[in-house]
């Protein structure tokens, strides 16, 4: 890895083709009429949510005004499937300890786009028995502890005490990390550092690990031509301090881009008419590459311009922009 100086043609171009995929498939992000009752959350909540955490990111961060402004149209779009929120209100009533209606709304509280019945729904379900009850999934649990801290809830059990129990503060042994590990190792980062807006919360024993082992795992996944995974890695490698760059990496992984836009989450591009499927096969992987590439591309920039006059301490250790704005 060279150091943090990127190739901001390059990385530009990935999240405008990536972004200009996802606007052609703004239909398949849509919510059926019975998203409340018997549709999978998997296949409709979640691509929702997905869109509206990493577009809000993108519409934010990202120096050029016409991706910003490509984003905030698609986190905009996103809101307004919620119906300004309402759908929350009603997830919440029908589930009333399930975590992610309040996981989902995070994303567009932390925006400033609230409503008022489901934060005071939010204020009164948190504080009930049944949402403290202890979790397996460590790494989900940051990312409901990031809810909360989003919205302005009191967090329901210690940040730092959860982390440790993840696969991230354990500090696995990297020869034996597998596909699920890693998968969550990326989210543990996601959550602590916010999606990489708070790259300052990453101690400097868990960033000397992941700089110590990222390209080789980076490397394997590469491989495998695991696409998915390896953006995400590219991500966190973005998060670290001084961000390392990986020109090699970041060619193969825009090699994997097809002409519209779109990344497959593994190998080749899906050999189908069958837009739908198209969708599922890609939309994740093309998520993460164009949010990789934007933390990529800040990073870069950061490099490109040096530490701040009397700040060399924090170099590298947040991005560009922390506010919190509404797009």
């Amino acid at each position: 890895m060279t150091g943090g100086r990127g190739d901001p043609g390059l990385l530009d171009r990935m999240v405008l083709g990536g972004l200009g995929w996802l606007e052609e498939a703004r239909d398949f992000f849509r919510l059926p009429p019975n998203v409340t009752t018997d549709a999978d959350p998997n296949l409709t909540l979640k691509p929702l949510g997905e869109l509206a955490e990493l577009t809000q990111l993108i519409g934010l961060l990202h120096p050029r005004d016409e991706i910003r402004q490509t984003a905030r149209g698609l986190f905009a779009f996103a809101w307004n499937e919620t119906r300004d929120g309402e759908l929350f209100a009603e997830l919440i009533r029908g589930e009333p300890f399930a975590t992610y209606p309040v996981e989902l709304y995070g994303v567009f509280a932390q925006a400033g786009l609230r409503h008022a019945e489901v934060d005071e729904l939010v204020h009164t379900t948190t504080r009930l028995r049944g949402w403290r009850v202890a979790r397996e999934d460590h790494t989900r649990t940051l990312g409901v502890l990031n809810a909360e801290r989003r919205i302005g809830l009191r967090q329901h059990a210690d940040f730092g005490a959860v982390l440790a129990q993840t696969g991230l503060g354990g500090l696995p042994e990297p020869w034996a990390l597998d596909r699920k590990t890693a998968y969550g190792v990326t989210h543990d980062v996601f959550h602590l550092t916010d999606w990489g807006r708070n790259r300052q919360r990453l101690s400097p024993e868990l960033a000397g690990y992941l700089r110590l082992w990222l390209p080789s795992w980076l490397e394997n996944w590469l491989e495998e031509e695991l696409w998915d995974l390896a953006g995400e890695l590219l991500a966190v490698t973005a998060c670290l301090p001084g961000a390392p760059y990986d020109p090699d990496a970041w060619q193969r992984l825009a090699g994997a881009q097809t002409a519209d836009g779109s990344v497959p989450e593994i190998g080749s591009a899906p050999a189908t008419g069958d837009r739908a499927a198209a969708f599922t096969a890609c939309y994740h992987s093309t998520l993460v590459t164009a949010f990789a590439a934007t933390l990529a591309r800040i990073a870069s920039d950061e490099a490109e311009a040096g530490p701040p006059a009397g700040d060399t301490a924090t170099a590298g250790g947040r991005t560009s922009c922390e506010s919190e704005t509404a797009p």
